[in-house]
């Protein structure tokens, strides 16, 4: 389901229950569309997102982990000066629109009370958050800066007059009205009857609109139908529905038009964490290592054309045996050469006497002409071992980046800094300046935790760095190490010296799912102790070698891993 009108009816229903008179207490922006505000209500402190993503805009509470950059921004600055402190008062939506009022007291410089109106507009690449003053309705500063040049209508830009989005000609379904019943008559097909649904009211999303078609054909009183549909998102079964194809949606209630394979949460929010997870993580860690992903495709690609020629040079140095064996035959029947031959046949006794046609230079004398074919056998021996060297420098290079753009693909945003640094490290970035008490405030980042279906502690590191420290210092030689079989992935160590098949099964799982291969239907994961690890002197950071490992094949889990995952008190 998109985040239409209707579910934003229910989200800010429960925002209003959660955080009506709470106070703002801290306010960040830990990506460049988002930002949270950290409001105190009701003896809690709930973190709200209000994010302006053109992909996955929203406002919701999270209680996924965010990185703050070292420097706040000027926007996040701007919030500070008006907000901090400041009571949330109210949070309404607009007709029933994706747009969203949290109206805001606080005081000014002066000690008075003014009242400010924090919004978000939900409306995809448009999308934006804005703080306006609400006795002059001037913009006080906005996310997302639209100028004259994109937007005639309305400008958002501080100091501008914010001007509401353009109204559509259509009903806010919570209205009163009977409208509906006429078009059910009219439109006896669900598919058809949803469309005119959403032409007709405002702020039904399609997946809505097939939703309350299908149910306004059910048998029984239609009016009880559309009211209690309504009703759903004044008390909202937060659900998540798993569809034929395999795709998910959430809805504010069970959409059984569409499966009924669900689940459901506790609030919106919790779903929409579980729902965004993975998918705004990954658009968030798109946009921190921007440059880190160029210069890694671009390292590779340049690293994978050198391998091309590498392996062409390799084909044309095999036929260095043959020019020895030419050689060695015109030594022995040099009496046989003439001066000013261009070519000569000979018995090759190295297989069966069979005629040999060897090349010759009409320039060289009998002897010269062998002792060209040996310099070049001597030149092409010489280039086999130059080439095989570097084939194996280069692979070892593709190794390395291949496992840095996994680590990237599966990183959250809290671990890019550590890659950053370590491509630093090795060269492939230049190094920043870093200020020497801000290098030293950095904190170490740790393996993820989980613990197994019996209880036994699994960690998996998230990066190369957590990978050495947590393979090569911390785990136990008596441990259990994982990793997928020739495939980039983590470093995976059950603290166990006898763990169980199931335990053994559920480390593989995870192996499987933080690697390359986690879309994949089978992995191959080998397992060994921690003893049999070593790594070669002067390896890049990540690689391990070992010897007597055994192989389970497992199927990436998605919810197997969130069961593994502890628990938040």
């Amino acid at each position: 389901m998109s985040f239409d009108g209707l579910f934003t009816h229910a989200m800010v229903t429960e925002l209003h229950e959660n955080l009506l008179n709470g106070r703002i207490i801290k306010i960040h922006q830990p990506y460049q569309n988002e930002l949270i505000l950290t409001v105190r209500a009701n003896g809690k402190n709930w973190p709200v997102l209000l994010s302006a993503d053109p992909t996955y805009p929203r406002v919701q509470v999270t209680q996924i982990p965010y990185v703050n950059p070292a420097v706040p921004t000027n926007f996040a600055m701007m919030m500070r000066k008006y907000l901090q402190g400041a009571i949330i008062t109210n949070v309404q939506q607009m007709a029933n629109d994706r747009v969203v009022h949290f109206t805001i007291t606080t005081r000014n410089e002066l000690g008075d009370a003014e009242q400010l109106t924090l919004i978000i507009e939900i409306m995809a690449r448009h999308s934006n958050v804005i703080l306006v003053d609400h006795q002059t309705s001037k913009i006080l500063d906005v996310i997302k800066h639209v100028g004259a040049d994109q937007n005639r209508y309305r400008l958002l830009l501080p100091g501008a007059t914010y001007i509401e989005p353009p109204k559509q000609d259509k009903l806010n379904p919570f209205d009163t009205n009977t409208d509906y019943l006429s078009l059910v008559k009219q439109y006896p097909n669900d598919d058809v009857l949803a469309k005119q649904l959403q032409q007709h009211y405002q702020g039904l999303g399609r997946d809505s609109a097939q939703q309350l078609a299908y149910e306004l054909h059910q048998p029984g009183d239609l009016t009880a139908h559309y009211n209690a549909f309504l009703t759903n998102f004044d008390h909202p079964t937060p659900t998540l529905t798993t569809l034929p194809t395999h795709k998910t949606m959430f809805a504010a209630s069970n959409y059984a038009a569409f499966g009924t394979k669900t689940r459901q949460f506790e609030s919106l929010s919790a779903l929409l964490d579980f729902y965004y997870q993975d998918a705004a993580q990954r658009e968030r860690v798109q946009q921190q290592a921007g440059n880190l992903i160029r210069v890694v495709r671009n390292d590779l690609k340049k690293n994978r054309k050198k391998m091309k020629k590498l392996q062409q040079t390799l084909a044309n140095t095999k036929q260095a045996d043959e020019l020895r064996l030419k050689g060695e035959i015109l030594t022995t029947y040099l009496h046989e050469v003439k001066r000013g031959m261009t070519e000569i046949t000979l018995a090759d006794y190295y297989h069966d006497n069979q005629p040999l046609k060897i090349e010759l230079s009409n320039q060289l004398s009998p002897s010269r002409n062998a002792q060209k074919y040996f310099s070049r056998y001597q030149k092409q021996k010489n280039a086999v071992i130059y080439v095989g060297e570097q084939i194996e420098l280069t692979q070892g290079e593709i190794d390395y980046l291949d496992n840095i753009q996994t680590q990237i693909e599966l990183a959250a945003p809290a671990d890019i800094a550590e890659i950053r640094e370590e491509l630093m490290q090795q060269g492939y970035l230049k190094q920043r300046k870093t200020k020497k008490k801000q290098r030293a405030s950095r904190k170490v980042s740790q393996p993820q935790q989980f613990v197994a279906t019996d209880g036994t502690e699994i960690s998996v590191g998230k990066n190369n760095r957590q990978n050495d420290q947590l393979t090569l210092k911390t785990a136990r030689k008596s441990d259990y190490w994982l990793h997928t079989q020739k495939i980039p992935g983590s470093h995976v160590i059950i603290h166990s010296d006898d763990p169980s098949e199931a335990t053994l099964t559920e480390a593989a799982n995870l192996a499987a799912y933080f690697s390359k291969a986690r879309d994949s239907a089978t992995v191959p994961v080998d397992y060994v102790q921690v003893r049999k690890i070593r790594k070669p002197n002067g390896a890049k950071p990540g690689l391990v070698i070992y010897e007597g490992q055994k192989t389970l094949y497992v199927s990436p889990d998605a919810d197997l891993v969130e069961r593994l995952t502890p628990k938040k008190e």
